[in-house]
């Protein structure tokens, strides 16, 4: 799936810190040796600061729809003839429903703007603010069938199983007593089959303060569970020192707590004696652009890290702030990738690439480079709009190709979960780079061009659907 700008922050037009998202939020099946983790569901989302709407539809009789233009004309026509003639009750709220949609999905050629409804709105809005309510167990669909084809439990059932991750420490769900491997067969009574685990996630999160009751199936024993909702904070960042001084970090989601995640967990790492970094972009499918800018600020010292193009040749030049932790060239940094590696992912993945401050490995990314902004209307739903397209700091567009690897490696379809392929890779690379300074020890750093650096779908990615928190 853009910077989202505070829910009460005034308006001020189009805000440059809007951060280019896909409209789904990808997650990699099978993580392999990377650390767990689940995706939060729901889009990738922005909240934005002015919107421009072509018209209204006011509820009532005949003669109540004011067309802002005479292009309109025919639009209130046909609402008054709706209400004056259809022979059943019509619902002014369905017809709203449907005339924003097809406002963008028939009126505007793009598929990255669009409307969401309340619900949808929402969830998103929670998802990119760092925190929601629920219960704050992490989620996943299980198929007992074929483990390894998650892409065939789109709806649960009994061979597709909602299975408990992992509780979030200090969450309700841990104080309740969830474990990891548990099995939810219903919430609130209802079964969850037949649902998808986004219908569930959505329904599991509620209002803090609230109860909701789910049954667990654990070994041969089955048994509720009511828990009371509170506020969760997301984990987007993890990381683990590997063997030979090799930093492993994960960063999943550009929240708004992403960036100072990131940066807390990257100077646990040098200070444990990490002298290698392992960047892992996988399946991150972007956040706010200002949290691009500071964790790219995190490797690169100095200069442009992308501009922002809008209509009448505004440009925005995106530069990198003080403060990094890992500028030093000394520190070796390969950055992962995927198809599922989007926008602000590939903002900061070309950044460091552009700049020689890391190798790529992996497949090449999504390949978005615009701007949304997003915006709440009065039904509680939202639009996303267009409004500029971002460079790279040398101009180059990642669409429609994505980000180029230096080395490409690609996971075979089958490959165990606990295998991981690309970070195999990137440990032999390293690796590599250290016999190098042991061969030169006169050269503090690996000269910038050594090693193969070229640059260079829908909004649906990939099975973004297989996890979830709530």
């Amino acid at each position: 799936m853009d910077d989202a700008t505070p829910p009460d922050r005034p308006e001020s037009g189009a805000d440059p810190t809007l951060q280019p998202v896909p409209t789904q939020a990808p997650v990699r099946p099978g993580a392999g040796r990377s650390l767990r983790y689940a995706a939060l569901f729901g889009l990738a989302a922005l909240l934005g600061t002015s919107l421009f709407m072509g018209g209204y539809l006011a509820a009532g009789g005949t003669g109540s729809c004011a067309a802002p233009s005479e292009a309109f004309a025919a639009f209130c026509e046909a609402y008054d003839k709706l209400h004056a003639q259809y022979v059943d009750q019509l619902d002014d709220n369905r017809l709203v429903e449907g005339a924003l949609e097809g406002l963008f999905q028939y009126g505007v050629a793009d598929p990255d703007s669009g409307y969401m409804n309340a619900e949808e709105y929402q969830n998103s809005l929670g998802d990119l603010s760092g925190t929601f309510s629920g219960i704050g167990a992490e989620l996943a669909v299980e198929n007992t069938e074929n483990p390894d084809d998650r892409e065939a439990c789109a709806v649960l059932s009994d061979t597709c199983l909602l299975v408990v991750v992992a509780p979030i420490h200090g969450s309700p769900a841990e104080a309740a007593g969830v474990q990891s491997g548990d099995v939810v067969q219903a919430v609130d009574g209802e079964s969850v089959n037949g649902s998808t685990i986004t219908d569930q996630v959505t329904k599991v999160r509620g209002p803090e303060g609230t109860d909701v009751t789910i049954t667990i199936q654990r070994g041969d024993e089955v048994f509720d569970l009511t828990i009371t909702r509170a506020e969760i904070v997301v984990v987007e960042v993890e990381s683990e020192l590997l063997a030979n001084q090799v930093g492993y970090i994960a960063l999943h989601r550009f929240s708004v707590n992403a960036a100072d995640q990131f940066s807390e967990q990257l100077g646990d790492l040098l200070a444990d004696g990490a002298d290698q970094i392992v960047f892992d972009l996988r399946d991150n499918g972007g956040g706010y652009i200002s949290a691009a800018q500071q964790v790219a600020s995190e490797f690169v010292a100095e200069g442009l890290l992308f501009s922002q193009e809008s209509a009448g040749d505004e440009v925005i030049d995106w530069e990198a702030t003080d403060g990094g932790q890992a500028t030093d060239p000394a520190i070796e940094v390969v950055v992962l990738i995927n198809v599922r590696s989007a926008s602000a992912s590939e903002i900061v993945a070309a950044a460091l690439e552009e700049t020689d401050r890391a190798t790529l490995i992996g497949e090449p990314t999504f390949g978005k480079n615009t701007v949304q902004i997003w915006d709440e209307l009065a039904n509680g739903g939202g639009v996303r709009i267009t409004i500029s397209r971002w460079f790279t700091p040398s101009h180059n567009s990642v669409a429609p190709d994505g980000v180029q690897p230096d080395i490409v490696v690609s996971v075979p379809e089958g490959t165990p979960a606990d295998e991981d392929p690309v970070l195999d890779r990137a440990l032999a690379y390293l690796a590599t780079v250290d016999q190098e300074a042991a061969w030169q020890p006169a050269i503090a750093a690996r000269p910038a061009q050594m090693g193969l650096r070229v640059v260079g779908w829908a909004p649906e990615t990939g099975l973004w659907a297989a996890w979830g928190a709530c």
